[in-house]
């Protein structure tokens, strides 16, 4: 078989889902389907506007938070806190055992800290003059 190497900036959506898709099948004949699911949580105001949010999925006993976003006015108000709990009781509810997270900001850091969330890894420089810190808890049921 004649291949080529391409590289590229925009890969078409049904390229990249081709990829998942064949990801998805060689890790499921590996080690056995993965579960995934999204999960989301979003806190909205008066309006229905997001003001906050979770994005993430479950897969193999794991909550993954993917984005983490709170509206600067909401900062500090622990509202990060109160959804990381709601992501963590649905991930608990459909048979989730741990979680995991990561960030460059320090201060993200820190309030996953005292949510019980301890690093695991980092990468330097992730940007130049950060570290990208991988955080994990382990779910208990409730």
């Amino acid at each position: 078989m004649k291949t080529t190497l391409e590289t590229t900036a925009d890969p078409s959506p049904q390229e990249l889902a081709f990829l998942g898709e064949q990801l998805t099948a060689f890790n499921d004949g590996d080690v056995g389907a993965s579960g995934r699911k999204p999960l989301a949580v979003f806190v909205r105001d008066e309006r229905g506007k997001v003001v906050a949010g979770i994005s993430g999925y479950t897969a193999w006993g794991w909550l993954f938070v993917q984005w983490l976003w709170v509206d600067e006015p909401l900062r500090g108000q622990h509202m990060a806190g109160t959804m990381l709990e709601a992501a963590e009781r649905e991930a608990v509810a459909r048979g989730c055992h741990g979680a995991w997270i990561d960030t460059f900001s320090p201060k993200a850091v820190k309030a996953y800290e005292r949510q019980g969330y301890q690093p695991f890894g980092a990468l330097p420089d992730f940007p130049i003059g950060r570290s990208r810190i991988f955080l994990q808890k382990r779910l208990l049921a409730l």
